[in-house]
């Protein structure tokens, strides 16, 4: 026992302990005064062989108990912690459910007949094992995507190898002549050519460019028989029908739906008969932007890519809204030397007149 080691205790530890060890006066004496004293009272053990007494009293003090369980707290805490590190070292079965619960795909959709999306979600452990197969030459392999047309017969051309950044899961990939058929495969390249695929996608189609005037396929059936369907639904019927079925046939099959007294002789003769539906009418307009460059340069309208054809011209259809807008189109030289830009202003104003009725008789 210090003199030190008592000074840590509070006055009132120290009286207790000099309450225990028979020290007199101890009721009156200061911290200071309690510690001098037990340091006396102390050394007299010492010299009688009591040594112990006072030490005891100190391991048993309030504050050196709260010591020890905190101490004990602590280490408990650690040995949470190590277990729990332990744990993670050794891999949890949460995160091996998650790893196996993550399958390998790759999905191309068609945004329009020059431009693919694609999106793909790949295990971790598929990475691993592309890292095993490749051995010595995974430390220069490149993430690619591989493009290939599909004829007719089924037979995939390689067409290019899209170089891609690590950590992104969709790209945008630009394509010529549609259309055409294209799937695609993602995987690792090697220096030496070497490609490690894996996941391979679906195949898909490419419109063709340019307005079409044809009904979608899949409505061909419901064309033929469209008043029957109207029919049954009530359309012909004094409670009329829904809007929703009547607005769907009518963008659908492009022509109106409603009584054959309007759609075979028109609105002019429900209007004789008593009739009062309005002529349907509706007027949209697109706009088409054409040019040519270099065909290795590189065009952007609005900040979007243009993809070229092999003489350097270029068509995109966009849309034509109500208003004044500004389309900056800019061209690049090959090696980005030199840049061009052209700025078209465009306006659409749009007007709706009112609606004329004849007298039938004049």
């Amino acid at each position: 026992m210090t003199a030190a080691s008592l000074r840590s205790q509070s006055c009132k530890d120290l009286a207790q302990m000099a309450r225990a060890a028979g020290v007199p006066g101890w009721h009156a004496m200061r911290k200071d005064e309690l510690v001098n004293a037990l340091i006396r009272h102390s050394k007299r053990a010492a010299r009688k062989g009591g040594a112990s007494a006072i030490a005891n009293l100190v391991s048993d003090s309030p504050r050196a108990n709260g010591r020890s369980a905190l101490r004990s707290k602590l280490q408990e805490r650690l040995r949470e912690l190590r277990s729990q590190t332990e744990g993670k070292m050794l891999g949890s079965d949460t995160k091996s459910e998650v790893r196996r619960a993550v399958e390998d795909k790759l999905v191309v959709m068609v945004r329009d007949p020059y431009w693919l999306h694609v999106y793909w979600e790949l295990n971790p452990r598929s990475v691993e094992r592309a890292q095993s197969a490749l051995g010595q030459h995974w430390h220069a392999t490149r993430p690619v995507l591989r493009l290939f047309r599909v004829g007719a017969d089924g037979a995939a051309d390689l067409l290019r190898e899209i170089m891609i950044h690590g950590g992104v899961s969709h790209w945008y990939v630009d394509v010529q002549n549609p259309p055409q058929q294209y799937r695609m495969e993602i995987g690792y390249l090697t220096a030496g050519g070497q490609f490690y695929c894996l996941a391979r996608s679906n195949t898909v189609v490419t419109p063709p460019a340019g307005t079409s005037d044809s009904v979608d396929e899949n409505w061909a059936d419901i064309d033929q028989n469209a008043d029957r369907i109207f029919a049954m639904s009530g359309g012909y019927s004094d409670r009329g029908t829904s809007l929703e079925l009547q607005e769907l046939l009518e963008d659908r099959l492009r022509r109106p739906m409603g009584s054959p007294m309007q759609t075979r002789y028109g609105s002019g003769a429900a209007s004789v008969l008593g009739g009062g539906q309005e002529l349907p009418f509706a007027v949209d307009a697109e706009l088409i932007v054409f040019g040519v460059t270099d065909s290795q340069a590189h065009v952007t309208l609005q900040g979007e890519p243009v993809p070229l054809r092999p003489d350097g011209s270029f068509t995109v259809r966009m849309a034509l809204p109500d208003r004044r807008q500004v389309i900056p189109v800019i061209a690049s030289s090959p090696d980005g030397v030199e840049q061009r830009t052209i700025i078209l202003a465009i306006e659409r104003n749009t007007k709706l007149l009112g609606r004329v009725t004849r007298d039938p008789g004049t």
